[in-house]
Formats: structure tokens, sequence, C-alpha cells
């Protein structure tokens, strides 16, 4: 019989945003016994973001002051000197500068509440985009048969059972590969309006065309039967508030993005307090392979929505700021070089951002060697001198107090590197 919380990698029901008004009436009352939300004690939350199709870390946080970097990007450096046409770098410790269109970010910077770890990366070197974010969501860059995720398996280090469906979500219109597992996770899309669906199982996939009872009847698979309760727990206890009207706080506008709205909604369920511990997003758009831009173009919008979709939702969630911690991530970073095309391609190292009020804020982590040919990766890439599991480990057990890496991340046996302050 399948292991009614194993339902995530053999087809995990997801919840799936819909225009049709609401949970169907059969699945509110098909549900009961469910806690109501604000029964779950205060726990932490660590919600990561996801950056699908690698982002230039060279051009969020560039090491304005290495020459090298400047000779190999003439059309898409820019400098921290003021004035000119251009706007200018945010200086952040006379090396590295912040994007200016991420000038959301610089405050916190300041405030020592964001740490950047550069020169972050999978030791594995494979610039498939595909493999590449398996890896890094798997937590094992050199296995692929891996059947869990490094989140799932987060989920399942916290040192209790799930009473809530809501331990681990995925704000997404799929679970993604991190929260693959034998642990209960849910992906929602969208919190006010719901179907749900079976993935990889046909018998399910019209499931709102059918009663709940002659789904669970009908079916042979022992996953619906078995694991199915979670989403359905989940649905319960959506349909019990009023998600439709949510006000951010303190006047916060979050971006009309995808982004946006999806930590809105993460913000919305932390309010909620219904159990939710570990959150996942992502935002897209990163492949800047072509026109890439400066302070204006392709690269200066996506970083403008990741910094103010970060920062709206900091804003936002107020007085859980202690128990939150937000950390993104991208599968690898871009070439030194510019390439004929005003962009760049696909290279090894980039950066990610940490955020919280526990983290080792103020500080450019890692290291970035001058960016000579000779330093480089391949003789073209920023060299990930910082494994992603260093960095991934480190914010999971400060934060989430998972002391168990050998689980977390098997294989791994590298050390950690300051990015947090601890509990």
């Amino acid at each position: 019989m399948t292991n009614r919380r194993g339902f995530i990698k053999a087809g995990g029901l997801a919840l799936f945003g819909i225009s049709l008004g609401g949970i169907p009436g059969f699945l509110a009352d098909a549900v009961a016994g469910t806690r109501t939300p604000g029964l779950f004690k205060k726990k932490k939350i660590m919600v990561c973001i996801f950056q699908r199709g690698a982002m230039d870390g060279l051009m969020a946080v560039t090491p304005f002051t290495d020459q090298y970097l400047k000779t190999a990007r003439p059309g898409l450096f820019i400098s921290a000197a003021q004035g000119g046409n251009q706007k200018s770098l945010i200086d952040l410790d006379g090396r590295f500068g912040l994007h200016p269109s991420m000038s959301a970010f610089e405050p916190m910077f300041r405030e020592k509440r964001m740490a950047i770890v550069h020169g972050i990366g999978s030791p594995n070197n494979t610039r498939s985009h595909f493999d590449a974010q398996d890896f890094m969501e798997s937590g094992t860059p050199f296995n692929k048969g891996t059947a869990s995720g490094w989140l799932n398996r987060a989920v399942g280090l916290l040192g209790h059972e799930a009473a809530t469906p809501f331990q681990g979500v995925s704000l997404t219109s799929s679970l993604p590969r991190s929260f693959y597992g034998d642990n209960p996770a849910v992906a929602i899309s969208n919190v006010s309006d719901f179907n749900i669906q079976l993935k990889g199982n046909q018998s399910g996939a019209n499931m709102a065309s059918k009663s709940f009872e002659d789904l669970y009847d009908q079916t042979s698979s022992d996953l619906l039967k078995n694991t199915g309760k979670e989403s359905f727990d989940a649905i319960k206890m959506l349909k019990q508030v009023d998600t439709k009207t949510y006000q951010p706080e303190n006047n916060v506008v979050y971006p009309t993005s995808a982004l946006g709205n999806s930590l809105k909604q993460i913000a919305q369920l932390i309010k909620m307090d219904v159990g939710m511990e570990v959150a996942f997003t992502e935002s897209g758009g990163w492949d800047t392979h072509f026109n890439q831009g400066t302070d204006t173009g392709i690269f200066a919008r996506n970083v403008n929505d990741l910094s103010n979709s970060i920062m709206a939702f900091w804003n936002d969630i107020g007085r859980y700021q202690d128990d939150v911690t937000v950390m993104t991530m991208t599968e690898f970073g871009r070439t030194v070089a510019q390439n004929g095309t005003g962009g760049t391609d696909h290279g090894r190292g980039s950066c990610n951002f940490i955020l919280g009020n526990a983290v080792n804020g103020g500080m450019v982590h890692g290291i970035v060697n001058p960016l000579v040919k000779e330093n480089l990766e391949d003789g073209r890439d920023l060299a990930v001198t910082t494994d992603f599991r260093a960095v991934f480990s480190e914010v999971a057990d400060k934060h989430l107090g998972i002391n168990n890496d050998k689980v977390l991340f098997p294989g791994w046996f590298g050390k950690q590197i300051g990015v947090m302050r601890g509990v």
C-alpha cells in the first residue's frame, strides 16, 4: 500500500486556481474535522524563490572595480560613478555594486538584514537549465536518481508530524522538484479559487466534473485514497476564511507580476497561522541571451520585480518578520563576457540574496577573484567558489532548527560560510 504521506513524487494532489467562484461544495463537504486557521503554534518559516533561467549575478551585484569585467562587457557594464546618462550602481562596500533597479534592497543591506552570497552555484558544471535546476532542487548535484527534493526532506526533518496540510506549500501551478518526496506538501496557484488535479493519474484529471465520492470509489489508486487527505484538508481550511478580500498591511502595494502575486499569497497564508513552515515560489525570464540591457531593459525589469516583490512581502508581514527568512536561488550564472547579441550565455557562478532578522547581513559573502582569464572557470565563467548546499543548509539549520545535513544534503560534507547569525 502506498504510504499516505508519500504522494508527491508518484502523483501528488495540487491545488489550482480557477475562475469558478470558489471551492466546489462537494469538496468542502467531503473534508471534515480539519483544524481551523489560527490554532497552530507560531513557527519559523523559510521562503525560497527560484529564479529560473539563470540570473546574471555579475550584473545583479557587480564587482565594479574589476577592469577585466569592464573590458569583457563593453555594452553591458554599469559603473558606480555618479552622473552621466546611465543610472549608476548602488555602491555597497567600495567593491560591489547593486543594480540600480534593485534599490528596494539597499535599506535592508544597510540595516544588515540582507546578506548576499557571490560565486554561489553547483559543483556540477552542467550548463543545461533542466539538469542544473534538477540538481539544485534535489540537492544532490551528482545524482540524477534522487527521488526526493531538498525542501521535502527539510519538512521531514522539522522534528514533528504535520498537524496541517500547509506545512510545505508551493505557490506554483504544479509541485516543484524541490517538494517531491514522502512528506506532505501542496501546490497552490491561487488561494482564492480552487480546483484539484491529480498529477500523473489520468483517472483524477477530470475531478471537477465528478463527485468526490465517485472518484474515491472508482479509482483503483491507493495514492488517491490514502494521500489525498492533505490537499482536501487544505481546501477545507481555506474555505473557512475570506481569502478574496485580503488587504496587505502598511499600505503595501505588490507588483502586479506572477512573483508579486505569489508572495502576496504567501504573506496571506503566514498571517492565517495555518502552520506553514516551508514555502516556495518562482520567478522566470532570467535566460538573457539577447538584448539584456543595462539600467533599462529585460534584466532591469526582472531585478526590479524581484526586489520590489520581496520587499512588498517583507513590509506586509510586519510582526512576523522575526519568524521568516527569505532566500533566492538560481541554477547557474552567465558568462563573464557579453555575446554578439547584447546578452550573456550560460555560465557557472551567480549570486543569491538572503533576507531576515537573523541574517549576517550588510556583507557580500563568498569569493570573487579578479576576473582575469586564468581565474575563470573554463576560461569564460565566474568560478563557483561556494557550493549552494553550504548556504541552503545553513539557512535551514539556523532558521528552522534542522541539524541533520547528512539527510538534508546526502553526500555533502562541506562547511557553512556564516550567512546566518544564529537563532
